[in-house]
This record gives C-alpha cells, sequence and structure tokens, in this order.
C-alpha cells in the first residue's frame, strides 16, 4: 500500500512493559484535564455523515512528509501525533473508540499533498487530518478540505492572514512569533537594521513582508532580503553580502535540509554567533533541525517560539519522557512536533464536547476549549480557530538544546489579520 500504514488498533509502540505503564499513567495524568464521557453512544447517533467510524474504532490521517527536503522537520510532528493517539486509545479512547490512523507521505511536494489529503477524505473518510508543514503544503490541502468539509489540525507557527472554518491552527501565527520577536530584538538588544533571509515559497516571503512593515514602523532598517529555493545548499554569496551590509539582527527563516548547509557554512565562514554581531534571530530551527544541523553550528542563535523542550513545567517533564520512552534517549523535541502533539487532544475534547464526530457538530464546540496538559503549559482555543500562547525566546545551546530567556507573561490573543500588516 505503499506509504500508507493503518494502524492496529491501540498498538503500542513496542517498548514492553515498563513503556505501557508509563503510557497509561501520562494519558490518566492527561485525561484530568479532558471531559469525561459515559457509555459508548450508537454509531448512528455520532455519525451522521459517513465518516470512517465504527461501533469500537474511529480512523484519522495523519499525512506530512517522510520522504524529501522537508522529512528533517516534519518526522517529529508524525511521532507527537503517534504518541498523542496511543496515550488517547490508552485513557480509553474517543467517545469509546480506539483510533486508527492512515498515514500519507506529502513527500516535501505541494500537489502531492493535495493528492493524499483527497484520498484520506473520499477514500478513507478519516474523521479530521493531522497533517502538514509549510504555508505551501497547507495551501495545497485547504481547497480539498473546505471542499468535502474536512478537518484539518495544522502544526506549524506560520504567517497568518488566513482563517478557515475547516482548520485549527495549533502553532503562532505573526504577532505571537513574528511582531513579538522583533520587539524583543529591538528592546533587548537595541536593534536597529535587520537583514531579512529566507527560503523561496509563501510562508517566509509573507512573514518577512510582515517583519518589514514592522520595522519600517518602529522607525528601523532593512538593509537586505534573500530568498532560495528549498533545498538550495549553496549561501556563500548571501554570507558576504550579509558581512558586507553587517546588520544588526539576520532575521531567518530558511526551511528543511537547506539549514544544514546554512548554518555550517555561516560557521565555515568565521561567523561566531555567541559574539551576536550580528545577532541571527530565527523563526524555523526548532531542536528538530539542530539536530540535523549540529549544535556546535548554531550555538548562540536566538529563536522566537513558544515551545522549547527545555521548559521547566510538570506537563512538559511528562511529555519528555514519554516522547523519549516511544522514540529513543536521543530524541529532541521542537516547537511544530509540541504543536502536533496538541491536535490529537484538542480533536477529542471537541467531539466529546459535541457528542458527534460529524465536522459541522465539532466546529461549534472549539471556541473556548482548553488544554491544561499541554507541554508548553496552558492553551485554549480561539474563536478563529487558533490558540492562545505565550510567546519565548530561546538561544541554542552547544548541547543542541534552547535556554529560554524571554517570555510574555499572559497568554498573546491570537490576531491571523493584524490591522496593517496584510
Amino acid at each position: 500500500m505503499g506509504t500508507t500504514d493503518i494502524a492496529a488498533r491501540g498498538r503500542p509502540f513496542g517498548k514492553g512493559t515498563g513503556f505501557r505503564k508509563s503510557l497509561m499513567t501520562l494519558a490518566a495524568s492527561v485525561m484530568l484535564a479532558t471531559s469525561a464521557h459515559g457509555a459508548t453512544p450508537a454509531t448512528a447517533e455520532v455519525n451522521t455523515t459517513g465518516l470512517a467510524v465504527t461501533d469500537d474504532t474511529v480512523t484519522v490521517g495523519i499525512l506530512h512528509s517522510i520522504t524529501g527536503t522537508m522529512a528533517l522537520s516534519e518526522i517529529g510532528s508524525v511521532q507527537a501525533e503517534k504518541l498523542a493517539i496511543d496515550q488517547i486509545n490508552a485513557s480509553g479512547g474517543v467517545l469509546g473508540r480506539q483510533i486508527e490512523f492512515v498515514q500519507e507521505d506529502g513527500a516535501s511536494d505541494w500537489p502531492t499533498f493535495a493528492e493524499k489529503s483527497r484520498k484520506l477524505l473520499r477514500q478513507d473518510n478519516v474523521a479530521a487530518i493531522f497533517g502538514a508543514w509549510t504555508s505551501a503544503s497547507r495551501k495545497a490541502i485547504l481547497p480539498v478540505i473546505e471542499q468535502y468539509n474536512g478537518m484539518l489540525y495544522y502544526p506549524t507557527f506560520y504567517e497568518g492572514l488566513e482563517q478557515s472554518p475547516n482548520v485549527v491552527y495549533t502553532g503562532q501565527e505573526a504577532t505571537q512569533q513574528i511582531l513579538a520577536g522583533i520587539d524583543w530584538a529591538v528592546e533587548a538588544k537595541g536593534a536597529k537594521t535587520f537583514y531579512l533571509l529566507g527560503s523561496d515559497y509563501i510562508w517566509p516571503r509573507t512573514s518577512n513582508k510582515i517583519a518589514r512593515k514592522h520595522i519600517d514602523k518602529l522607525g528601523l532598517k532593512v538593509v537586505g532580503e534573500e530568498y532560495y529555493p528549498l533545498g538550495h545548499t549553496q549561501f556563500n554569496s548571501v554570507i558576504n553580502k550579509i558581512k558586507l551590509k553587517k546588520p544588526d539582527v539576520i532575521f531567518a527563516s530558511v526551511v528543511g535540509g537547506s539549514n544544514v548547509a546554512f548554518y555550517k557554512q555561516m560557521k565555515a565562514a568565521g561567523v561566531d554567533f555567541t559574539d551576536e554581531k550580528p545577532l541571527l534571530l530565527t523563526i524555523s530551527v526548532t531542536e528538530d533541525e539542530i539536530r540535523g544541523i549540529g549544535g556546535e553550528n548554531v550555538e548562540g542563535i536566538y529563536a522566537s517560539m513558544k515551545y522549547f523542550q527545555s521548559l521547566d513545567n510538570p506537563n512538559n517533564k511528562e511529555f519528555v519522557a514519554a516522547f523519549k520512552e516511544a522514540y529513543g534517549d536521543d530524541m529532541v523535541i521542537g516547537d511544530v512536533t509540541q504543536a502536533a502533539y496538541l491536535g490529537p487532544w484538542l480533536w477529542k475534547a471537541a467531539v466529546e464536547k459535541a457528542g458527534s464526530f460529524d465536522i459541522d457538530e465539532i466546529r461549534k464546540e472549539f471556541a473556548g476549549i482548553e488544554f491544561n496538559k499541554a507541554p508548553e503549559g496552558y492553551v485554549r482555543i480561539h474563536e478563529n480557530h487558533h490558540l492562545w500562547s505565550k510567546t519565548r525566546i530561546g538561544q541554542a545551546q552547544l548541547d543542541g538544546q534552547y535556554k529560554v530567556v524571554y517570555e510574555t507573561e499572559e497568554l498573546m490573543e491570537p490576531d491571523p489579520f493584524p490591522e496593517g500588516y496584510q
């Protein structure tokens, strides 16, 4: 069946009795923060639209790139979604039903994402899709999922300027990441000049358009702006330009495998990020990417995210322990991986609040749904289908982890259409 993987119902990760016990413990802990349900309702009552729901199972879709240039970034999302599904199954499932999944590979190719999402919705009749990473892949899925009235749980920080009744955005939008990150660089580091650098597709270009407008509003200056195709590996030319321009900040949104080449070439060119001349502020390099880049090549850079593996709270400690138990002690967890983990839990909460798997019914229930056991702390779904969340700034350490140096005191309200930035 190619890249399709239909999970065995309730199948553990194969780590033995100890892992199953830890899985049950964490699942029980998380269940304290989700709605309880009574007897299993009849299928005819909770599935009136022909979804893949039986008396004891419900099937969902997982759609990420596990091959191609984006695999470096997206495999963690797949792992997190499967972990959440296993935990939910261990705690009793959703409306008394165990979750099965069909996994498809978007292969770092946007038309493939559209094709696979159509297959998941029309052939597999999945009740939800957890997937995509780049904005290009999300935009490819969007018309398909709206046409067939599916529901996508999208985990990546993104440029905003979108709000769909068929998408729940579990990552941050621009005001929570880009504007907050630039404000920190200006206020904490006295930054006045910026060099914008990104991969060549919708998210980096739109993100930098927003960043440029914000920099202009602050009365500061953009001294350069460059874009390179996905998978690009030759950055020596732009490194020379950056050295000539001497910006205070490199604002970077390079993604996927290109990050490995970029940061290694910066290091080879004698750039020492620990002296912050220039300071590098990324909105795309999580711990997942650092695992491929090497901590020695990024030590000293800063990232604007809502989650870092190093967060010191009980929720995160449990999550990190469960993730490593499932996938190995050498695994790392980045912002998007954590946001992907939220998707199945938020879907479960909406389904059980609605008492139905039907898309139109669960859509009515999203606003106000809370998740107290989120590894990032606490999240709540806004009526615009984005999450209230904190913004944090982390500085990369030699060991590949980020040290949190700043976080907002309160949750930031999501605003996907900020006035003056469209």
